[in-house]
C-alpha cells in the first residue's frame, strides 16, 4: 500500500486470544497493527508512554477470543466497559466514517454495543440482535465457507457478488437471531448481511456442519447501516496464508503464498486508504 501504513488498533482485554493472528494478517497486507488493551485507551493504571488516543487510528477490529471468560454473555462485559470509558470516543470514530469490525467474540462484542445491525447515527444503544448458542448445543471448530452476495460494505463496493472462501470457525454463541423475519428482510434489503454459510461448492443452504452454528438464513455477518460496522463469526484470519487450509498437506506441491483470508483483509486496507486520501489532512481532519 503506497503513503503511510494505516494504523490498525487491536481491542484486547484478559481472554482475548486471537489478536496476535490478527496482526500477522493485517501485516501482511501492508497495515501497521498494533494490540492496544481497553486501559490503554481509558489512560488507567498505565506508564504515560502507553497511553493511546483511538483518535489516531485509521482502523479498529474487535479480535476473537473469550473476553472476560465470557461471563454473563459472549462479549457482553467487554461491551459494557467499552461504552462505560471510551463509548463517546468510539461513537466519533463510526461518525467520521472509519472501518470498526469484529470477529467471532468481536462480532458478539459489537453487537451488545448496538452497533450491529446498528443505527443510522452511529450511537451506541441497547442490543438489537443477539448471537445465541450454536444449534449443536456446544462449541464447533472447523473449516466452514462465506459467500459475498452483494451489500453496503463499503470494502467490498467494486467486488463482484459470488465470491466464496474458507474462513474456518471457533465459537459456541454464533448463531444470529435477529428477533423476527421481517427484521431479517428489511437488513437484507438494505445490504447489511455481509456473508452467508455455504457448502464448499458455494451451494446455498448446506445445513449442518457448513452452517455450524443454524442460523436462519445462513447469516455469517451483519453490516451497519453504513457499511463500516461489521461483524463476523468466522475467522479470515486463519486462513491468511496458503499453508493454513486444512488440506494442505494433502495438495499437489503444497502451495505457500496468500490464502483466501487475505483479500479480506485487502480490501479493509485498502479501503482505509482510500477513505484516508479521501479526507483533507488525513487521519487529523477526522478529529
Amino acid at each position: 500500500m503506497p503513503g503511510t501504513p494505516v494504523r490498525a488498533a487491536l481491542l484486547s482485554i484478559e481472554g482475548t486470544n486471537n489478536d496476535a493472528e490478527l496482526a500477522v494478517a493485517l501485516r501482511s497486507v501492508g497495515a501497521r497493527p498494533e494490540v492496544v488493551h481497553l486501559k490503554q485507551f481509558e489512560g488507567r493504571g498505565i506508564p504515560r508512554g502507553e497511553r493511546r488516543h483511538l483518535d489516531d487510528f485509521d482502523l479498529l477490529l474487535f479480535p476473537g477470543g473469550f473476553s472476560a471468560g465470557d461471563s454473563v454473555r459472549a462479549g457482553a462485559i467487554l461491551a459494557a466497559r467499552v461504552r462505560s470509558s471510551i463509548g463517546h470516543e468510539l461513537e466519533e470514530f463510526v461518525r467520521s466514517g472509519r472501518l470498526v469490525g469484529g470477529i467471532c467474540n468481536g462480532f458478539q462484542t459489537l453487537t451488545e454495543l448496538g452497533l450491529l445491525p446498528g443505527r443510522p447515527d452511529g450511537r451506541l444503544g441497547p442490543p438489537t440482535a443477539a448471537l445465541l448458542a450454536n444449534d449443536s448445543g456446544h462449541y464447533e471448530c472447523r473449516p466452514t465457507f462465506l459467500r459475498w452476495d452483494g451489500g453496503n460494505f463499503r470494502p467490498f463496493a467494486e467486488l463482484p457478488p459470488g465470491w466464496v472462501f474458507l474462513a474456518p470457525s471457533g465459537h459456541a454463541e454464533g448463531r444470529i437471531h435477529l428477533g423476527n423475519g421481517e427484521t431479517a428482510r428489511t437488513l437484507e434489503a438494505r445490504g447489511q448481511i455481509l456473508f452467508r454459510w455455504v457448502g464448499p461448492d458455494g451451494a446455498p443452504s448446506p445445513g449442518y456442519p457448513w452452517n455450524p452454528n443454524g442460523s436462519p438464513g445462513d447469516v455469517a455477518g451483519l453490516t451497519n447501516p453504513t457499511g463500516t460496522v461489521f461483524g463476523l463469526m468466522p475467522h479470515p484470519e486463519r486462513a491468511d496464508f496458503a499453508d493454513q487450509a486444512p488440506d494442505w498437506s494433502r495438495r499437489r506441491g503444497r502451495p505457500v503464498g496468500p490464502g483466501p483470508g487475505q483479500r479480506f483483509f485487502a480490501e479493509i486496507v485498502r479501503d482505509a486508504v482510500r477513505r484516508r486520501a479521501a479526507v483533507p489532512g488525513g487521519r487529523a481532519a477526522a478529529r
